[in-house]
């Protein structure tokens, strides 16, 4: 059997070790064969719905997909199950209503974004105060993750009465997070914490603090638990992140597929880990909010 793993960027951290855990999962295997790919970026939709129709023409077995958009992904995915194959959607969630308009239900792999993303703004908020001044940084807008993690800083801004000034979409990427939040600081430098949607943008953020002679002293918590953002965390320049074990996520997926392969029904929703990652210097807030 072949399953094709279909992800988004392979520069960014997060999709590299998801990589290497399928890699290391499929190695144990001698029933299937996988086959890894990856846009050049985390926006690049076209390029990743070009992967899929190739995956389509190879005539695999199984797709396991993590959708750049929600929406746009969608029609490949259908031709894909409509080829017969199997499709199991991880990470990133495909839009469900569209998927039910072609008679479509797969089966989802993935975290609980907005609660992860409450549980860590929770800890910068108990950090900040309230009615501390927060901005957010937001992954790309046509992401069903991305619109959860938002709406669970949301939820935690309001729970602990903290005051939004900004919040906008940096597309995961760490370079266009360092231009927006660059933009931001200067029109509100009076802020006390930012919040980040992943590590990659919170790394843009800590440049632009770095830059201004604020590192520490504004707090930033982000999502992913990335391994560049590990020695700022043990020397506290950074205050917490989301571990949501990316590569584990993969092979559940494609064990799902191998599952769906032999006869399971596919749909439903399956959750996956994730834990709350504090800095040695905010043991205190983890212990809080748990």
């Amino acid at each position: 059997m072949k399953i094709g793993l279909i992800m988004k960027s392979l520069q960014a951290e997060f999709f590299q070790e998801m990589k290497k855990g399928a890699q290391a999962f499929a190695a144990t295997r001698n029933d299937f064969e996988l086959i890894t790919v990856g846009t050049n970026s985390q926006t690049e939709i076209d390029q990743q719905i070009e992967l899929i129709n190739n995956f389509i023409q190879q005539k695999v077995d199984a797709l396991v997909v993590v959708p750049i958009d929600s929406k746009a992904l969608v029609p490949v995915v259908v031709k894909a199950v409509k080829a017969g194959i199997k499709v199991v959607n991880i990470d990133i969630r495909l839009d469900e209503a569209l998927l039910a308009q072609n008679g479509i239900e797969l089966t989802y792999v993935g975290p609980d974004n907005a609660t992860a993303s409450k549980m860590v703004g929770d800890v910068l908020a108990r950090k900040v105060g309230k009615g501390a001044k927060v901005i957010i940084i937001e992954g790309l807008a046509v992401a069903e993750n991305a619109q959860q993690r938002k709406a669970g800083f949301l939820k935690s801004i309001e729970e602990n009465e903290l005051h939004l000034v900004a919040s906008e979409a940096a597309d995961w990427e760490t370079d266009k997070a360092e231009e927006v939040f660059a933009r931001l600081y200067v029109q509100h430098p009076d802020i006390e914490g930012v919040m980040c949607s992943n590590d990659a943008m919170a790394l843009g953020v800590m440049k632009v603090l770095e830059a201004n002679g604020k590192t520490g002293q504004i707090a930033v918590v982000g999502f992913d638990n990335d391994a560049s953002v590990q020695p700022l965390l043990e020397n506290g320049q950074m205050l917490a992140t989301i571990d949501a074990f990316g590569s584990q996520m993969a092979v559940e997926g494609i064990q799902y597929a191998l599952k769906v392969i032999g006869g399971m029904e596919n749909k439903g929703s399956f959750a996956t880990r994730f834990t709350l990652k504090c800095g040695k210097n905010d043991l205190k807030s983890y212990k809080i909010i748990l």
